[in-house]
């Protein structure tokens, strides 16, 4: 029963994404070859893989075991592959990383010509999204988050740690004046996150309760909170790193230093359990874990 690397692979992109145009789009190929592809492993199996219906396609038992067999094969062949390059010299290839917006402008794409620099042979794929997405359906090889991850299928390394503070600009300040206590924080413009509430929560030191935060101003994009801010916006509270360029620039300043809980919050690095000990994907990890804790303390990422 022979199979093709190449066919397995883009069924299993089918089964993902849920339909043929869709993985041709993925692939910027025609439907018709998606279509054969298909139609050789069908052949191959002496079964039909995919009920076709108008809500979309659905996996038989059929292509439900060439899946999950189909995946080990790609991710052995793909392990393989990564470990016989590392013999011949260093870790290449792409790696997809999914990361918040302003993460990635402060971090990540600071970091590559570092990265480049040490492994010439990689290529990154930034997907920008604050929210953790569907890994496999999307394609992701390392998805950088704060907070816990609760997913028995997913490998999570821990990075290093990053903090939140209260920011605003001088202009609003110079407009709206500046808040000595918490308290007075209920009288200015406030800026939340419209889809994760949790961030909405403001821990006070001087009570065990969160403050509730009903921001004047919310957005679902950590690197549009940056931009509010520096316009003068309202008040946000923002990474620590992300924030530090600004406040040496002197265009956002710290607030209510002490007065809310700042504790570091641990960074993750996600990743699907079959693809976590790639050399390209542990290079990567590395490299970005040195940066982030390189960021703590200025806005360098170490080249080596």
């Amino acid at each position: 029963m022979p199979f093709h690397l190449d066919d397995l692979a883009l069924f299993a992109r089918i089964a993902a994404l849920g339909s043929l145009s869709a993985a041709a789009r993925e692939r910027d190929i025609p439907v018709s070859q998606v279509t054969r592809s298909l139609t050789r492993l069908e052949t191959a199996c002496g079964a039909r893989l995919m009920h076709r219906s108008t809500h979309g396609l659905s996996l038989t038992d059929e292509g439900d075991t060439l899946l999950a067999h189909g995946q080990n094969m790609l991710s052995s062949a793909e392990v393989l592959g990564a470990e016989l390059q590392l013999r011949q010299g260093q870790p290449s290839g792409w790696v997809r990383v999914g990361v918040s917006a302003s993460v990635a402008e402060a971090v990540i794409a600071p970091s590559l010509p570092g990265l480049y620099a040490l492994y010439p042979q990689l290529h990154i794929d930034i997907v920008v999204d604050d929210r953790l997405a569907d890994m496999a359906r999307d394609g992701i090889d390392i998805a950088i988050r704060t907070g816990e991850v609760h997913s028995d299928n997913l490998v999570a390394r821990t990075m290093g740690h990053a903090s939140r503070s209260l920011y605003a600009s001088p202009a609003y300040l110079a407009q709206h004046g500046t808040p000595q206590t918490p308290d007075e924080l209920a009288r200015h413009h406030l800026i939340g996150n419209s889809k994760a509430p949790s961030m909405n929560q403001w821990q006070r030191q001087d009570t065990p309760a969160p403050w509730p935060v009903k921001g004047q101003s919310l957005t679902d994009n950590s690197a549009v909170m940056l931009t509010l801010v520096r316009s003068g916006v309202g008040i946000a509270r923002l990474f620590d790193i992300v924030a530090r360029h600004w406040v040496q620039t002197g265009e956002l300043v710290p607030l209510l230093q002490g007065s809310f809980d700042v504790h570091d919050i641990p960074v993750y690095a996600v990743m699907l359990p079959e693809r976590h000990r790639l050399p390209k994907i542990r290079a990567c990890v590395d490299h970005w874990a040195g940066c982030l804790q390189q960021a703590q303390t200025d806005d360098h990422c170490p080249a080596s």
